[in-house]
């Protein structure tokens, strides 16, 4: 079987500038990330089609991701990915005191204790504030811009919203229960409501913006992933007209149906659902 290291060495014959890959030669950072995001996303989708052949080639496809960066860092002389994953190892022992309480590999914590799920992510996000204060102080890291600075702009527009709402709730910047959210996504539905008749466009657009981010403060305060929710209901949604497309075909097509009738079809799919789940 082929190992890391012989995964490595097939990246350096892709770089390889006398004899490697015309493409892969040409890639820096900036255009790797595209097929980054879309190799995370396919994991994602294997993950919750429970594909788990198409997992372990999708998680392949991830890794060689991060191989590439880690050629191109060599090449550019910044890191290599012997350096990331001894950074990462670091990192994972200097967060994980409960696991490894001696702060090497080879320590181990008393198994007749069970350390706190509260206590372990108060601690974590304590050592994480800390590194990046000694960050700042060594003068490698940028001043502090703020609470919600280091969470990336890259990400999906829900989970940013999670990652930006979870910030804020850190520091009491929070509604106190669902009660309250449920009021906010009220408001803001009225406020959508405004801004149809009104005709603004762009004020259209803020206001459905803050009644996605209203209902997402609503999917973070339930436990549910606003992600993985709306990728579910997609799927259904693929799904049931997928049902409705057989059933209109059946009766003449598309030109033929009517709004009738295509009701009629999207109820018996979602029956159809229901009965077969």
């Amino acid at each position: 079987m082929y190992r890391l290291d012989d995964l490595l060495f097939c990246m350096q014959r892709l770089r390889n500038p006398q004899t490697g890959c015309p493409w892969d030669l040409k890639q820096d950072f900036a255009s790797i990330l595209p097929h980054t995001l879309e190799e995370a996303y396919e994991v994602a989708d294997a993950i919750e089609r429970q594909d788990w052949p198409h997992l372990e080639e999708e998680l392949g496809d991830l890794l060689f991701q991060v191989i590439f960066y880690g050629q191109i860092g060599s090449e550019q002389q910044l890191f290599d990915v012997a350096s990331v994953i001894d950074k990462l190892v670091a990192k994972l022992i200097r967060r994980h005191p409960h696991v490894f309480p001696q702060g090497d590999l080879a320590s181990e914590r008393d198994p007749q204790i069970t350390p706190q799920e509260a206590e372990v992510s108060a601690n974590w996000e304590a050592i994480k504030a800390e590194e990046k204060r000694l960050l700042q102080a060594s003068g490698r890291a940028l001043p502090a811009a703020g609470l919600l600075a280091d969470v990336p702009l890259a990400l999906p527009g829900l989970s940013r919203a999670v990652k930006l709402q979870k910030k804020a709730s850190a520091v009491g910047f929070d509604w106190q229960d669902v009660a309250g959210v449920l009021d906010k996504i009220r408001e803001e539905l009225a406020e959508v409501e405004a801004e149809l008749e009104s005709g603004d466009q762009q004020a259209l657009e803020n206001e459905i913006g803050d009644l996605l981010f209203a209902v997402t403060n609503l999917a973070r305060h339930s436990r549910i992933n606003p992600e993985q929710a709306i990728r579910g209901t997609n799927q259904r949604f693929q799904s049931r007209f997928e049902f409705v497309e057989q059933q209109i075909e059946q009766q003449g097509g598309w030109q033929q149906a009517t709004s009738e009738q295509m009701e009629s079809a999207w109820q018996a799919a979602k029956y159809y659902e229901k009965a077969n789940s």
